[in-house]
């Protein structure tokens, strides 16, 4: 691909990462207001979907030989957003992020099973450096073990996983357009918030909590979100799956400057050295396609 084709992918991809940098505030101005985070999900991802009706003729046509491949990009984009959600309301902004970014890690083994990308030394240096970066992180010296410390920071670290496994299939859904992969992961999120707000005790409780305000707020995220949805989409579909999981990395950059201006939270020096690996690893997924 020259690099004149390159910069509509590459342009998609930055703008999913800058308004995936930022989301995570909107949606904790929600919950403060007393919307939980699966039901404000749901209402602003069909608010996207109703945004990106403009797809679905195209991605109707495409969608009448799903396969399990669409099945399986549906629900792991779909657990990726949501989780990225409900995580993001609860830990702190730049943990769960980092955990969220060890997709490196799993791209790297999915790309190598599912696409048969070759394995070469990056590839096991994304490995290791990923792996000491998360140890550092998150090591625990009551447990002596590296493990998550709460609830959030799991569903960060199991959003990773959807993320690089819905990246991988992406790619892999080769009988589906952009818009069909678009119209998948929007679907997927709206549907894997209703098993929560059932959980939570059903629809009625959350409606009476809707204002304008907050009609607003969701109306907003749902257009980023259908815009945004179809741009990543294209840039994945059209990038090696491991470039494109570098370029995600300027999310790293604007959430550190959102959850430091918008929330007060800094990050520990050990925060910091295994953030370093971390994205030292995403940073050499980037080669994993270059000839040794």
């Amino acid at each position: 691909m020259s690099s004149k084709q390159n910069v509509m992918p590459i342009a998609g991809i930055l703008s999913g990462a800058l308004v995936w940098g930022l989301i995570w505030y909107p949606y904790r101005v929600l919950q403060d207001a007393g919307l939980s985070g699966a039901f404000a999900a749901m209402v602003s991802y069909v608010l996207a979907l109703l945004c990106g009706i403009f797809m679905l003729s195209r991605a109707r046509q495409s969608l009448r030989q799903v396969s399990g491949w669409t099945v399986g990009l549906i629900l792991s984009a779909g657990w990726s957003n949501l989780g990225y959600v409900l995580a993001m309301l609860d830990g702190e902004v730049m943990r769960v992020l980092l955990l969220f970014y060890l997709a490196p890690l799993w791209t790297v083994l999915l790309s190598y099973w599912l696409l048969g990308e070759r394995l070469n030394r990056y590839g096991y240096a994304v490995m290791g450096l990923s792996l000491c970066g998360a140890a550092i992180m998150l090591w625990q010296p009551q447990h002596g073990l590296p493990i998550p410390q709460n609830l959030s920071e799991w569903i960060g670290l199991s959003a990773g996983m959807s993320f690089a496994l819905s990246n991988v299939l992406s790619r892999r859904a080769a009988e589906l357009n952009v818009e069909a992969k678009s119209f998948s992961v929007l679907l997927g999120t709206a549907l894997l918030t209703v098993p929560f707000i059932l959980w939570q005790g059903g629809l009625s409780s959350q409606w009476q909590m809707l204002n304008a305000q907050a009609w607003l707020i969701l109306a907003l995220i749902g257009i980023a979100l259908a815009a945004t949805s179809y741009a990543v989409q294209y840039g994945v579909t059209h990038l090696h799956s491991n470039r494109a999981m570098l370029l995600f990395l300027f999310e790293l950059v604007v959430a550190a400057i959102s959850s430091y201006f918008l929330a007060g939270e800094a990050m520990e020096l050990r925060d910091w050295a295994g953030a370093m690996l971390i994205v030292s690893a995403s940073l050499m997924s980037g080669r994993l396609h270059r000839q040794e």
